[in-house]
């Protein structure tokens, strides 16, 4: 599955949260950091939902805007 992640550039690092997955964030140092911790919090995230028999929410489709 690919979920849509939108990453934020604060003052001092990178944040980072994915809308389809409500709570599932990771803040890092640099772009390649929080890229890297945004995708294994997905992989945790979507292992804790199936070992509690939750159901997975499957991923919406986005389309990216450039302004």
């Amino acid at each position: 599955m690919k979920y849509a992640v939108v990453i934020e550039r604060g003052p001092m690092s990178y944040g980072a949260h994915v809308p389809d997955l409500p709570g599932c964030v990771a803040v890092g140092e640099t772009k390649a950091e929080v890229c890297a911790l945004i995708r294994e919090a997905i992989e945790l995230y979507v292992e804790t939902l199936e070992e509690d028999g939750q159901p997975v929410p499957a991923p919406q489709a986005y389309e990216l805007i450039e302004v």
